[in-house]
Formats: structure tokens, sequence, C-alpha cells
């Protein structure tokens, strides 16, 4: 009988001027790793690779908006690694510019940004996947990263980026915002995840899909 694989070594960390909630999600045995959402703080994502002796292999983004990308050039120019985004969030991230100057932050650097990510196709770091799904709405690129097992107790985590908050939604009033899509989105696609499946929402508080099912008001199921 085989061995049962390790779980997946996960951290997630506010990173930023926004609070955004970047994760690194990395295979120990393998010794590589891969970076949710580096929002900012290219310093201190660094420092924790280092520490965890990992190699990053991959930079993947729930979306494009500015505050989740910050840090993204930075890591790629150290690591000379494949930076993710879906394709439909292309257009959003042209708009970087426009993105900071709306919110009073000056130009960002760019990085090189690869539409792989594709519902349905995973994403592997070392012996592991995550499940890639489209959650259109906050954005029409949105989406949300499935680890069948990673949380402390070998529970599943979903990383929703700023599709599902603890007791809320993301907003839909910018860019390619979509109310009905995004409220589709978390009714049958997160959802369906299971009740104990940690959510890593890209801001605030870690919070579960059963919980959010039961108390959100805005995603009543």
């Amino acid at each position: 009988m085989p061995l049962p694989l390790p779980l997946a070594h996960v951290e997630s960390f506010e990173s930023g001027p926004l609070g955004c909630m970047c994760s690194i999600i990395a295979d120990l045995h393998a010794k590589t790793a891969i970076v949710v959402d580096p929002g900012g703080d290219a310093e201190y994502i660094n420092e924790r690779l280092t520490a965890l002796g990992c190699t990053l292999v991959q930079v993947i983004h729930t979306h494009t908006h500015f505050d989740h990308v910050g840090a993204t050039p930075e890591l790629q120019s150290a690591h000379k690694c494949i930076c993710a985004i879906h394709e439909a969030d292309r257009f959003l991230y042209d708009l970087l510019p426009v993105q900071a100057a709306m919110f009073g932050m000056g130009t960002p650097a760019r990085a090189e940004m690869d539409g792989s990510l594709v519902d349905g196709r995973p994403v592997a770091v070392g012996a592991h996947e995550l499940d890639v799904m489209h959650v259109p709405g906050h954005t029409p690129g949105s989406v949300a990263f499935f680890l069948p097992a990673g949380g402390p107790k070998g529970e599943p985590i979903v990383f929703a980026g700023d599709t599902l908050f603890q007791g809320s939604v993301g907003r839909t009033d910018l860019w390619g915002g979509d109310t009905n899509a995004l409220l589709t989105s978390v009714k049958k696609r997160l959802f369906t995840l299971p009740d104990n499946a940690i959510v890593v929402p890209g801001h605030g508080p870690l919070t579960s899909i059963g919980v959010e099912k039961r108390t959100n008001p805005f995603v009543r199921s």
C-alpha cells in the first residue's frame, strides 16, 4: 500500500497597501512553491520562501486588480518564474496604471502574464494540485483555487480572492463587474465545495464554506 501523501504546506498573510491576502503553497518534500496573489511585500515573501527552502515555480492570481499583483514583477524578476492569470482579465491588467491612479497610487511595474489559468485545468506544485475554478463576477476572469487537503487538520482549502469574504461578497462596480454572475459563481461553484473547506478570501479573516452557506446575508444557499 502506498504511503499517504504529506499535506501541502500553506501559509497566508496580508500583503501590500490594501492588505491583500497572499498565500504560499509548498511541497516541502519537492522543495517547490507557488504564490497566490502577491499584493506587495516581495521582500517578506522571499524571506518566507528562503526559510522554507523552496524554489518559487509559479505565481498565480485570482484576478488582476492592482492590489493583488503588486509584488508580481519583483518575484518574476528574482525567480524567473511563470506568472499566470485567466485570459479574461488581461484587459484589466492592461489598465493597471488607470487602476492605480484611481486609488492614488503611482504607476506600478508590470510582469509578463501568462493567460494559462483555465477552468478545470489544475495547477501543480510538486505532488499537489490546485483545481482552477472560473468564478466570474468580481472581474470577468476571477478564479478560485481549490486544494483538497492543506488545512491544519487536512481540511480542504479554497483561495477565493475577492469573490467571497466572511459575511460578504466582492464588489461589482469596477471594470467588468457583474453582480448576477458573482452570485451565481458563489452559489453554483464555491458552495458546491465541502462545508469544512477553509476559505482564504482576498481580504479579511478566514472563514469556511459551511459558515458562509448558513450565515452570509448576500448568498444564502
